[in-house]
């Protein structure tokens, strides 16, 4: 994954540094576009009435705060504040603001802070709630007043992971509600739909990212403590939220460079605090990188970069510095003299909903899981459409591709160790290149007394492989009796070839090392799933090197969701004569419409895009 990154990255750079004109940049700049939105699934409709109401107003010196809720889409409550200064004669400039991971959200301190500094600046305002803050927790159950799923990234992480197998991203639902929120602005009296600018840090950091890429309308952007370059991140060993995994876009050579250059020659004022998990060096690495693009208009002075000695936040220092960058190209104000922080408003004033919740108030609200089903559906009625025999061969030639895309191909060069005996039958351990760089591991069992080295193999696929053999026992015992050999398989990140830790959190669990890893392989368009169903193919290849009587009886026994990649090498490899599937995945359709899974270390089971051509059930 970190060879084929920086190799990626290396390119990007490449490409970014060959553009020497307007033309070139801005046929970057569209294809870029394109390419995210597809990366994410495409968009909803911004045609769906908004349905915009105001549920309370709260006065303060020299300004008004509006509780607004509108629908980005139909029964898709997104709950606002409208920061409105007083005596607005006609329509001015406005910034949408958009929240990181506070659990309050627009009404927590922080946040509150930023927007009461804003507004004071003479700027409309508009603070919304992300998916699964504030007032939008999805899983909300009104009754008890409890959450079935921790708010937050925990909550997108949990409705993002359903999304991925048809190919959506929950940026998707992300940047949808943010465009809706400028249509919102746009037909405020108060606003200047030509002049609305974004800003916001850490996960609103993200969200103004992909607004600054994907909407032209878009004046002025202000993205804070989140710029940086995928590169300098990649090495911290951290992981991202969910919105923030943007399928294929590393492979496509995108940048944070590209995030800014998407906005070139508009003004931009990129903000970092110099303590940051967002590693400082590469923001001003990004920021210098891209200069030249605003010197191609003439107007270097639009690029601005400020930081502030702070940990991980929206300082009042960088808010300020956000409200006279805004009050310059919004308002065309050099002239207004910026007011200290304003007082703290009690969260629950700034409530557009009864009980704090939509879920609360509104039994029949959707969010993303609901959209998610919807469009799972679609795709299912799509597939049916397909003649059974057209829909086969268009879903094993995805797949193919799919599995081996990425891969570095190897002679297998095996390695067999004797081990002794377990429960009076022979072990080996066989060590090979499942490709390049990457190693196939598994033990061999047999009874000496019946097979030899020459008895047909049966492939064990189950979680943990090698490391858990003494569960299994009866079922590796039986086996063997039956004159066959078992090779119990290790695949990439399990049994012998788990990865060294690289952060601090349990291996398997939500940001532990396999999740991180994984969704860098999400980045590349790749995923572990098909890395995984490559590492059994591989073994078919090994077992076949370790047995003369293997040819046209390889067989492969499997429990639990493991099943998943023998069910997809069986389709790919016709080597495969048998697959005995012990309570095993039958169908991945049924998990994307459940509402509540166990989460632990699912991510490894989705490969991206694959129910938009088949479900297992299709092979």
């Amino acid at each position: 994954m970190y060879d084929r990154s920086f190799a990626a990255f290396a390119q990007g750079d490449r490409v970014r540094d060959a553009i020497a004109s307007r033309d070139q940049l801005e046929a970057r700049r569209e294809n870029l576009r394109e390419k995210l939105i597809d990366a994410i699934g495409g968009l909803p409709s911004c045609d769906t009435p908004l349905n915009p109401r105001t549920t309370g107003v709260v006065a303060r010196e020299g300004y008004v705060i509006e509780k607004v809720m509108f629908e980005s889409r139909p029964r898709a409550y997104v709950t606002a504040n409208l920061y409105v200064p007083d005596g607005i004669a006609s329509p001015r400039g406005a910034v949408l603001f958009l929240c990181g991971h506070d659990r309050e959200a627009k009404h927590g301190e922080e946040y509150q802070t930023v927007c009461g500094i804003l507004v004071q600046a003479g700027l409309v305002v508009l603070a919304m709630d992300p998916i699964g803050q504030g007032e939008r927790f999805s899983y909300f159950d009104a009754s008890s007043g409890s959450l079935a799923v921790i708010d937050g990234i925990v909550e997108h992480d949990y409705a993002g992971q359903q999304c991925l197998p048809l190919g959506d991203g929950l940026a998707r639902y992300f940047l949808h509600d943010a465009m809706r929120a400028v249509d919102y602005l746009s037909g405020r009296p108060e606003v200047d739909p030509a002049r609305i600018g974004v800003t916001g840090n850490s996960g609103g950091g993200t969200q103004t990212s992909l607004m600054m890429l994907a909407d032209p309308r878009i004046a002025v952007a202000a993205p804070a403590t989140f710029i940086m370059s995928r590169e300098s991140y990649l090495v911290t060993g951290q992981a991202q939220d969910a919105e923030q995994i943007w399928f294929g876009m590393t492979a496509l050579g995108l940048d944070h460079e590209d995030i800014l250059m998407a906005m070139a020659p508009k003004p931009v004022l990129v903000l970092a605090v110099t303590n940051d998990f967002f590693p400082i060096e590469g923001t001003h690495r990004t920021v210098e990188r891209v200069r030249r693009f605003w010197a191609m208009y003439g107007c270097e002075d639009r690029l601005r970069f400020v930081e502030d000695d702070s940990h991980h936040k929206y300082t009042a220092a960088l808010a300020q510095a956000a409200a006279s960058f805004f009050r310059k190209h919004l308002l065309a104000d050099t002239v207004r003299q910026l007011v200290g922080d304003a007082d703290m408003i009690d969260p629950k004033r700034l409530w557009c909903t009864v009980s704090g919740q939509v879920r609360g108030d509104i039994p029949d609200a959707r969010g993303v899981h609901e959209e998610t089903v919807d469009r799972l559906r679609a795709l299912e009625q799509a597939r049916e459409a397909l003649p059974a025999k057209e829909r086969r061969a268009a879903a094993l030639a995805w797949l193919k591709e799919r599995v081996w895309t990425g891969r570095k191909e190897s002679p297998l060069y095996p390695r067999v160790t004797e081990l002794g005996h377990w429960n009076g039958l022979r072990v080996r351990s066989v060590v090979w290149w499942s490709q390049a760089g990457l190693h196939g591991h598994a033990f061999l069992f047999g009874d000496t007394g019946r097979t030899g080295d020459d008895g047909p193999v049966t492939i064990a696929l189950w979680e943990k492989g090698t490391r858990d053999l003494q569960r299994h026992a009866p079922t590796i015992r039986k086996i063997c009796d039956g004159g066959r050999q078992l090779m119990v398989l290790d695949v990439s990140g399990s049994g012998a070839l788990m990865p060294n830790a690289i952060n601090r959190y349990d291996l398997y669990a939500f940001y532990g090392t396999v999740h991180k890893l994984t969704t860098d392989l999400f980045w590349l368009g790749d995923s572990l799933a098909a890395m995984r169903v490559y590492d059994v193919i591989r073994a078919l290849d090994a077992a076949e090197a370790l047995s003369r009587a293997n040819k046209g009886d390889i067989q492969i026994y499997t429990t639990g969701r493991f099943s998943l990649y023998a069910h997809l090498a069986n389709a790919l490899d016709s080597r495969i004569a048998r697959v005995e599937a012990v309570s095993g995945t039958t169908d991945f359709s049924s998990w994307v419409k459940s509402r509540y899974y166990d989460e632990y270390n699912h991510i490894g089971f989705i490969m991206p895009g694959m129910l938009r051509h088949f479900d297992l059930q299709d092979l």
